[in-house]
């Protein structure tokens, strides 16, 4: 008996299935991000409410959603690579954290705008009517 209670083996296994598990939770919200925002813009359209302020209202929700499901596969692509990595694996782990480290700023900086303009939009006063000459 060599002492170990768990095997290098097990360790690469139980990693290997948080990994599956992180990155499905990201998918997850992910999916869930769409749907609701497809929902949230169906309803919209179906009640002909004007769809200018609320798409922007959509889509700074969606691009929460993506945000957070991109840092989820993130995390599942760190966790990969957490036990022993090849240097190709180290590689592929920089290449995928940029990318998707690229794609979180842009998508950060929209969703800022996007908000930017929201509460622009609110803090604009309302026109207002003036008075009839001579009254």
């Amino acid at each position: 008996m060599s002492g170990e209670l768990v095997t290098g083996a097990g360790v690469r296994e139980l990693i290997g299935w948080l990994v599956h598990l992180i990155e499905a939770g990201g998918a997850l919200i992910i999916f869930v991000g769409a749907v609701w925002a497809f929902a949230r813009f169906a309803t919209t359209g179906l009640r002909r409410r004007s769809l200018i302020g609320e798409f922007n209202k959509i889509r700074l929700s969606l691009g929460r959603f993506l945000v957070l499901g991109l840092e989820f596969q993130l995390a599942g692509d760190v966790l990969r690579t957490a036990v022993a990595p090849s240097f190709t694996e180290i590689g592929q782990l920089a290449a995928i954290a940029a990318i998707r480290t690229i794609l979180n700023f842009f998508l950060t900086r929209e969703i800022a705008q996007e908000r930017a303009e929201i509460e622009g939009d609110r803090k604009e006063p309302l026109p207002q009517a003036s008075a009839p000459v001579g009254v």
